[in-house]
């Protein structure tokens, strides 16, 4: 299998190539051209496969990561919005759960009220009930269909773009929503439209009607940027299928993704945990902290033995919204190579949120940019070579980033040198208390975790973040730039689906609930059949959602892989006891369980990327490309020393040698300052040890 995976970021756009049959890969990147990210794309596909002469029409699979949902959420640049909700619940979407995400501040922002995705203009509300019965929901209150149809007509005037219907109760029976999406076809085809059981069919109104708006809101830009895409791919003569990455870490079909975008939120950095934790495999590591840095912003999850986390449908938010998806736990913050460093209202100095981007980008790529960024810094203070920056084929320029950062030094009354280092210790300790959010704050000792650096500038950057926390070992896989393409060529075809329960463990009527896990399991299946996949080659998990009675918060269980029956039900019961108590320290084994949703999970084996090798590097003097002066803090005095610089390709292999060096290598740069050792291994990966 020819397989490539891009991953669009938001400086660039990340490509890996692999052929699984002769066991080689190769990398490229591009500047993300942020008009159209599928023009990057189209390009450096075109450029990594001239370059290797690989024909384009023999690619058998793209795997691609987005960014699309998440920039028209952060920008709020999405489609104008309109909502049909029951009667009396229009403001649902506005009143929230009168949370205020800063308790102590009298004056914020509350995102849904302050910059609504739906205008309380355009929601609408048309008389209908369904009421629940023994975990059911029958009709009370018939639609009313004339209704609806004359909103759509006037939504149609008034120039939506997007319907999302969101009808109380409808996560137990759809019936209503199904049927006004009928209308609203029926009235205006064009009309991209969302119902909220279709998307996440789960109780909690407010969850559920903000996920479904959150898909209406950016559904057409992304059909558009998906419609766009595979029209560029077959003009390109790319005729293999496209599939996109998920925020809970496995590729859908491209159709799928333009029906349901809210699902790529998290596309790109859930790519990134999948090969964060694919190079941790490689060097026997379960225990890992993922530290995925780009231009704009630092994403950090935990892997442990069990897997990665996954987010419950009430901490999962994204740019102040809530989302009701399963998503890979990832904690982001404005921290990267491109971040803006300055000297804000109050006199003091900061380092982003803002960035750069790539163009103009940080002043040393000699773009235009003006404003001293953290790759800034490092040039300023030697650490990156100007001659071998991604691989020698883009140039930066040292006096730029001087210049830029002497206009900051003078405001601050400090020496150039001072400031960039200043400038680095900010941002290393913003990133370094981030991860402490993930791990300390979680109830995990960083310092049992090893720290793999992925993303273009987390190599920079890993080691100094390690000694923060006393983390003692950092891992470098083979491709570090380009970890997210990598992972996702390491992920399977997955579907979700779902179904609120709300049933007790002391009177759960065992044979019901196998048969609605038997009627979900049929449409997973028959999806993943749509996809070219036969039974054989399907796998479906099974998960409760379940709390204690009274809880307001749920855990996830794992069912047994067949029927529910009176012996293995009760091994599912002690698993949820000693979660909560690895959790939350104590369980109550006493205690009923209350079994809120059901959860399954369809997963279609994809082909894979294969396992890497190191270079064939036969010694440490040819892997050397030159000794300069670089800048760095020893026995705590900034002083210039010694550094010597590596060529990755070059290094030998299980050869021990020192800091502070600088490894280059096209897709990052690997800063290791002084007190620590370093190995590269035949697995392909580098393992620094952060004290000799």
């Amino acid at each position: 299998m020819k397989l490539i995976g891009i991953d669009v970021g938001g400086t660039f756009t990340d490509i890996i190539f692999t052929d699984t049959d002769e066991g080689t890969s190769h990398i490229h990147k591009v500047p993300t051209t942020k008009e159209d990210p599928s023009i990057g794309m189209i390009s450096g596909v075109k450029a990594i496969c001239e370059r290797n002469g690989i024909p384009l029409s023999s690619l058998d699979h793209v795997f691609h990561g987005t960014t699309i949902a998440t920039n028209s959420i952060l920008e709020h640049d999405g489609a104008k919005t309109g909502m049909i909700t029951t009667e009396g619940y229009r403001d649902i979407l506005h009143i929230g759960r009168h949370q205020r995400p800063q308790n102590y501040s009298i004056a914020q922002e509350i995102p849904w009220q302050d910059r609504p995705l739906i205008e309380r203009r355009n929601r609408m509300a048309v008389k209908e009930r369904l009421v629940p019965v023994a975990g059911q929901a029958e009709v009370e209150t018939a639609l009313d269909e004339q209704r609806v149809r004359e909103i759509v007509r006037q939504f149609k005037a008034d120039g939506i773009e997007s319907v999302v219907v969101g009808l109380l109760f409808s996560y137990l029976n759809s019936e209503h929503e199904d049927r006004v999406a009928e209308i609203i076809r029926e009235e205006d085809p064009d009309m991209y439209i969302t119902t909220s059981s279709g998307i996440s069919p789960q109780f909690r109104e407010f969850e559920r009607f903000t996920t479904a708006a959150l898909n209406g809101f950016v559904g057409p830009k992304v059909q558009n940027y998906v419609d766009r895409l595979e029209q560029r791919l077959k003009e390109a003569g790319i005729t293999c299928d496209l599939h996109i990455m998920s925020s809970s870490g496995g590729v859908a079909t491209a159709r799928t993704m333009s029906e349901k975008p809210v699902l790529t939120l998290l596309s790109g950095p859930a790519a990134g945990v999948l090969g964060g934790q694919w190079a941790g495999n490689l060097s026997g590591r379960d225990k890992l902290i993922t530290f995925d840095v780009g231009g704009t912003s630092a994403d950090i999850a935990i892997i442990t033995e069990h897997g990665f986390g996954e987010s419950s449908a009430r901490d999962t938010w994204i740019a102040g919204f809530p989302v009701q998806i399963p998503m890979i736990d990832i904690h982001t913050i404005g921290a990267g190579g491109g971040s803006i460093a300055l000297v804000d209202s109050g006199g003091a100095f900061q380092v982003g949120p803002r960035s750069a981007g790539s163009y103009p980008g940080p002043a040393s790529y000699g773009r235009g940019g003006q404003k001293p960024t953290v790759t800034d810094a490092h040039v300023a203070l030697g650490h990156l070579d100007p001659d071998n920056f991604l691989g020698g084929e883009m140039q930066i320029y040292p006096d730029n980033a001087v210049r830029a950062l002497s206009d900051l030094a003078a405001q601050l009354g400090l020496g150039m040198e001072e400031t960039a280092e200043g400038l680095l210790t900010i941002v290393n300790n913003n990133m370094a208390n981030a991860i402490r959010a993930k791990t300390v704050q979680k109830g995990y000792d960083p310092r049992g975790f090893s720290l793999l650096a992925l993303g273009g500038a987390g190599p920079m950057h890993a080691v100094e973040v390690a000694k923060i926390l006393g983390v003692p070992e950092v891992i470098i896989p083979p491709h570090p730039g380009i970890t997210s393409a990598t992972g996702l060529l390491t992920t399977d075809l997955k579907y979700d689906a779902t179904q609120t329960l709300f049933l007790q463990s002391t009177t759960m009527d065992l044979e019901r609930v196998n048969a609605i896990i038997a009627k979900l399991e049929g449409q997973i299946r028959g999806q993943l059949e749509q996809a070219g996949f036969t039974d054989e080659n399907v796998k479906v998990h099974g998960y409760f959602d379940c709390r204690y009675i009274g809880q307001g918060y749920e855990l996830r269980v794992m069912l047994p892989d067949e029927p529910l029956s009176a012996d293995n039900i009760e091994n599912v019961w002690s698993s949820f006891h000693l979660f909560h108590e690895r959790e939350y320290g104590h369980s109550f084994e006493g205690s009923p369980i209350e079994i809120v949703n059901l959860r399954l999970t369809g997963i279609g084996a994809m082909p894979k990327i294969g396992r890497p090798l190191a270079g064939q590097g036969s010694s440490l003097s040819k892997a050397l490309v030159k000794t300069e002066k670089s800048m760095f803090r020893v026995n705590g005095k900034l002083q210039e020393v010694d550094t010597n610089f590596y060529s990755r390709d070059l290094l030998p292999v299980d050869t021990v040698f020192y800091g502070p060096c600088v490894v280059l290598q096209k897709d990052t740069t690997t800063i290791i300052p002084p007190d620590c050792t370093i190995v590269q291994e035949a697995t392909g990966n580098m393992i620094i040890k952060t004290e000799v």
